[in-house]
């Protein structure tokens, strides 16, 4: 079993290397009109420039995922706003994707929690397939499209979760076909558990991501190790999986700065059982410190062999 293991948005430890700097739309209106652009064009070069170089630490660290951040590009689904970030920076863009391809890594976004498509609002639902495009938008013009993941949560419940579900089959329809099969669905740590995600998941033909902290938080009646293959079968290539841990008792769902083995080995332990290769993203606060921490814990176990940089078989 190889598990190959990335992290999410910013490598701390690089200078000044956010690649989400942001204007709020406040600070945009208070500008004068003709600063606006640029100061928009300014923003978004910092981040493109940030995430090249983020990019240069993943390869010369052996680290093959990576999750963009959502923010690269601020104000670009206002409705104010709503400008063309692709055109000024095609090149910027282009060379992001070229070395995507050159690192053979394997790109994903994940939308913020009101990216949904269990809402009785259509304005909600309208937001959500803006949101959609906007990342595909940006897998695009890094021309790694056909590879990158848009991973977000099934929604609400609203008081009525059959309703709900109901209600999703139904939005995802708005969502163009392209973009749905870039997207992932994920459980949660309040709504809907692993089983409903994954029977929602196969009857949309989307892969499912196995979030083990969030499984951890909302078990519901779900003996993992039923669900697993399943949950894996999903997946027409490696399966991914989302890892974390409780920040504390009293602060479950919250992240912790790293991620404590002793959470995790369960999981890791069940996995092997299956003896399927995966990959594993790295939710934790400390983000690229903590995957690395992670990644000598687990090579130091008896029968773990680390492969590279960012990879181990066990």
């Amino acid at each position: 079993m190889k598990i190959r293991f990335g992290y999410v948005a910013n490598a701390l430890g690089l200078w000044d290397a956010s690649p989400s700097k942001a204007l709020t739309f406040a600070r945009y209106s208070a500008l004068p009109k003709h600063e606006r652009m640029e100061k928009l064009k300014e923003v978004t070069a910092q981040n493109l420039l940030h995430t090249k170089r983020i990019l240069y630490y993943n390869f010369a660290h052996e680290i093959k995922l990576y999750r963009f951040s959502s923010s690269l590009v601020p104000l670009a689904t206002h409705p104010e706003v709503m400008w063309d970030f692709v055109t000024p920076f095609k090149n910027e863009w282009e060379e992001l994707g070229q070395l995507v391809n050159q690192f053979q890594l394997r790109p994903s976004f994940h939308p913020n929690q009101f990216t949904l498509f269990t809402s009785p609002r259509t304005e909600v639902t309208v937001n959500a397939v803006k949101d959609m495009k906007y990342h595909f938008r940006m897998l695009e013009a890094m021309k790694v499209q056909d590879r990158g993941i848009i991973n977000i949560h099934i929604g609400g419940a609203y008081g009525d979760k059959q309703t709900s579900i109901k209600r999703f089959h139904q939005n995802i329809k708005k969502l163009p076909s392209d973009i749905k099969k870039q997207m992932t669905l994920e459980n949660d740590d309040k709504t809907y558990d692993v089983e409903e995600t994954l029977v929602t998941c196969e009857k949309e033909k989307i892969p499912m991501i196995l979030d083990y902290h969030h499984y951890m938080a909302n078990k519901g009646e779900v003996d993992l190790s039923l669900f697993l293959p399943r949950i894996f079968s999903t997946w027409n290539t490696t399966p991914k999986v989302h890892i974390s841990s409780p920040k504390s008792d009293q602060a479950y769902r919250s992240h912790a700065d790293y991620v404590s083995i002793d959470f995790i080995l369960p999981f890791l332990k069940m996995a092997k059982g299956f003896n399927q290769d995966f990959d594993i993203m790295i939710e934790a606060k400390q983000k690229n410190l903590a995957m690395l921490q992670l990644i000598e814990e687990i090579a130091s176990i008896r029968g773990v062999k680390r492969l590279s940089g960012g990879e181990v078989e066990w």
